[in-house]
C-alpha cells in the first residue's frame, strides 16, 4: 500500500474524480472544503420522436472533499450539515428527478472514536412527494492516513470501495 500524505491523497482523488465529475476548488477561505465535485445525468427513453418521450430520469451526485489534520465529531457535523444544505439547494428537484446522492468525503491525519461512531451511525434519506420526484441518499467516507483506514456509513459503501480502489490499487494491478 502507498503512503499518502493529506495533500497527495486530495490530489488522487481529484486526478481520478475529473473523467466523471465538474470539479469546483475551493480557496483557502472554504478551509476544510477543498473541492466540490458534481454529476449530472439526464436519462429518457421515446418513441420515434422525441416528443413522444416514455420516460426521463435524472440523476445528481455531489462530492464535497474535505481535508483536516484532526477530525472530530463536531466537525464531522458542522461539515455534515453544511454539505445537506449545499446539497439540496443544488439538487433540481421536481418531476424527471430520480435520486440525488451527497456524499462529503473526508481525508485526515487522525480521527476520534466518537467521530467513527458519528461517521458510522449517520444515516440521512428523504423522499420527495413520496418518492413521486425521486429521493436524496447521503453517503460519508473517511480517509485516516494515520491508519492507512477508510471507513464509511452504511450508505457509503459503495464510496469506500471507490476510495479503496482509487489509493490502493497500484496501475498494473488492474484487472482484464
Amino acid at each position: 500500500m502507498t503512503e499518502f500524505t493529506r495533500e497527495s491523497a486530495v490530489e488522487k482523488l481529484l486526478e481520478s474524480f475529473r473523467a466523471y465529475y465538474n470539479i469546483n476548488l475551493m480557496g483557502a477561505s472554504q478551509v476544510p472544503l477543498r473541492a466540490v465535485c458534481e454529476f449530472y445525468e439526464h436519462s429518457e427513453k421515446y418513441v420515434l420522436s422525441r416528443k413522444a418521450e416514455l420516460w426521463s430520469a435524472d440523476c445528481e451526485e455531489f462530492i464535497y472533499l474535505f481535508e483536516t489534520a484532526h477530525l472530530t465529531k463536531a466537525l464531522f457535523e458542522e461539515c455534515r450539515d453544511f454539505a445537506r444544505e449545499d446539497g439540496l439547494k443544488r439538487a433540481h428537484i421536481g418531476p424527471g428527478h430520480m435520486y440525488t446522492y451527497i456524499t462529503p468525503v473526508f481525508v485526515c491525519d487522525t480521527c476520534d472514536e466518537a467521530a467513527k461512531r458519528a461517521v458510522k451511525k449517520c444515516r440521512i434519506y428523504k423522499s420527495f412527494q413520496f418518492s413521486l420526484h425521486g429521493w436524496m441518499d447521503f453517503h460519508a467516507a473517511v480517509y485516516e492516513i494515520a491508519d492507512n483506514s477508510i471507513f464509511t456509513n452504511a450508505a457509503g459503501r459503495c464510496v469506500g470501495k471507490v476510495l479503496k480502489k482509487v489509493l490502493f490499487q497500484k496501475k498494473g494491478d488492474v484487472k482484464k
